[in-house]
């Protein structure tokens, strides 16, 4: 196996860890609770979320200083996500010349760019998952909203926050 495949075998397994713990409350209360055709309304929705221009996801953010950032705990959750410490320290054990920027401004506007991206995905997803505590609230399903809204803080804001926080750290990596 070479360097790209080993990169993208290793971080696959965290992401279908991830995704499939925090997706299965959201697809068992949907079963259970949610009509399709409210389902697909709240997809469109939530699908809307993509059409956001970057400008929007820079005036979102959070912080321009990376200890905001540290205080929250983001840089201990990106130990744990695709290209986190952990999946680096794997892929470096095999290729120890691996990494993931090089002080070049073509692979860090690589990354930024990888950033917006992922961002706009968890937003997608924070979209859908309120929506769908919004549902359970109304239905009257507390116990599903409460495990759904912590769902929806680590599978979705959090990955936010840690976009924002990796632009951060490049802004280092071009001075």
């Amino acid at each position: 196996m070479n360097l790209k495949q080993t990169v993208a075998l290793y971080n696959t397994v965290p992401n279908i860890i991830w995704s499939i713990v925090n997706f299965l409350p959201v697809f068992i209360f949907c079963y259970q609770f949610v009509e399709l055709k409210l389902l697909f309304l709240f997809l469109l929705i939530s699908w809307s979320t993509v059409l956001l221009p970057r400008a929007f996801l820079q005036k979102i953010q959070l912080s321009t200083s990376l200890s905001a950032y540290i205080k929250l705990g983001v840089h201990w959750i990106n130990k744990f996500t695709q290209n986190g410490e952990i999946v680096n320290r794997m892929v470096r054990r095999r290729f120890p010349e691996y990494k993931v920027v090089y002080r070049r401004k073509l692979s860090i506007n690589k990354l930024v760019s990888q950033t917006y991206m992922f961002e706009k995905f968890h937003l997608l997803l924070f979209t859908l998952f309120t929506l769908v505590t919004t549902q359970a609230i109304i239905i009257r399903e507390p116990g599903w909203a409460l495990l759904i809204t912590i769902t929806n803080i680590i599978y979705n804001v959090y990955p936010c926050l840690l976009q924002q926080y990796i632009r951060l750290k490049l802004q280092s990596f071009e001075k």
